[in-house]
């Protein structure tokens, strides 16, 4: 029988999924496992379920089992011995070299199959000669990885500001972009000092937290809807997102707060004005509807000149009236409508 479980492994705390064995693994439970990458150690996050017959697991790690204390002795040396040192010895060879590049933190895997340096640089390095000398001196295979500060942070720091272990360290597995828009969304203060992570840039909450701020934001009347309660009417001036309340500017020029739970009525700041204006295009629709379809004027062609009984008629009236001034034609030449009569 199999079981399926969730653990974090890794130095950038990765979480995947994997085969195990037995079901008497519990949460925070120590476990050796087997990933793509070679043995390593990681923490148990999820139950064991069960996994059915036939049910593809290619894709998934395995747990090969729960650590013991040579397992834990070992683990130990390498991060108190070996891992120093290799720190030590890759950056004397990034000194020597006068490679532009910070080295981050080593991971040595337990088993010995990889070690991986992760460092920070501007911009495309190239570290082929110090890939040969790590692996002349270490005789495994090595990886160099570039990272940012976010992920130094996930790597280096613990703790928040907030007195809680840092999100992306938690949690949270990809790191995805953060905007100040979401900070000002979240009625947060917009000074960097106090909304920025250990990596110095705007905090991952803000983006997780994000969606059920615009939930809860969207229960809420906006500024200036005028709102109907039990008591009266005001209008709104400020919203409190997270308690549901709102502040309401009563006609006598005081203030109000009253949660969204005793709101009656609701009037839009912009559907009231287009209320108004709905109205009066309304009437004007029904003028318009009111009045006769226009017709055309009587001896008059498209281009709203007299046609040629009409200008014939004229000439008439014209030799046996007074007598009137000139007629001159346009100075555009006539189209073929406006020819001249034969008389």
């Amino acid at each position: 029988m199999s079981y399926l479980i969730s653990a974090r492994y890794g130095a950038m705390h990765h979480i995947s999924n994997f085969v195990s064995p037995t079901d008497e693994l519990r949460l925070h439970d120590k476990v050796v496992l087997r990933t793509d990458r070679g043995t390593e150690i990681g923490e148990v996050v999820s139950s064991p379920e069960y996994i059915m017959r036939g049910t593809d697991v290619s894709s998934y790690g395995q747990v090969v089992r729960k650590v013991t204390k040579a397992d834990l002795e070992a683990l130990r040396n390498i991060d108190d011995n070996l891992m120093i040192a290799e720190v030590r010895f890759c950056e004397n060879l990034i000194k020597e070299n006068r490679i532009p590049m910070k080295l981050a933190t080593v991971e040595h895997l337990f088993g010995g199959e990889k070690i991986i340096f992760y460092f920070l640089a501007e911009g495309r390095i190239d570290f082929r000669q110090l890939v040969k000398d790590l692996a002349s001196q270490y005789h495994t295979r090595i990886e160099m990885r570039q990272i940012g500060v976010r992920d130094e942070a996930r790597l280096l720091a613990e703790y928040e500001h907030c007195g809680r272990p840092l999100c992306c360290k938690s949690f949270i597995r990809e790191l995805q972009p953060v905007t100040m828009r979401m900070a000002k969304s979240q009625k947060t203060t917009l000074d960097p000092a106090k909304i920025s992570g250990r990596c110095g840039r705007l905090m991952c909450c803000l983006r997780f937290e994000d969606e059920t701020y615009g939930e809860l934001k969207s229960h809420l009347p906006g500024k200036g809807d005028i709102v109907t309660f039990a008591k009266g009417s005001g209008r709104v001036v400020s919203q409190d997102i997270l308690s549901q309340l709102v502040t309401l500017e009563l006609a006598d020029g005081s203030e109000i707060k009253i949660p969204i739970s005793e709101i009656l009525e609701v009037v839009k700041k912009n559907g009231r004005d287009q209320k108004s204006d709905g109205n009066d295009q309304s009437d004007q629709h029904d003028q318009r509807e009111e009045r006769q379809p226009r017709q055309p004027r009587e001896g008059r062609n498209r281009s709203g000149r007299p046609d040629r009984q009409q200008r014939s008629a004229q000439r008439r009236d014209d030799a046996e009236g007074e007598p009137q001034p000139e007629e001159h034609d346009s100075a555009e030449p006539d189209s073929a409508e406006n020819e001249p009569d034969d008389e």
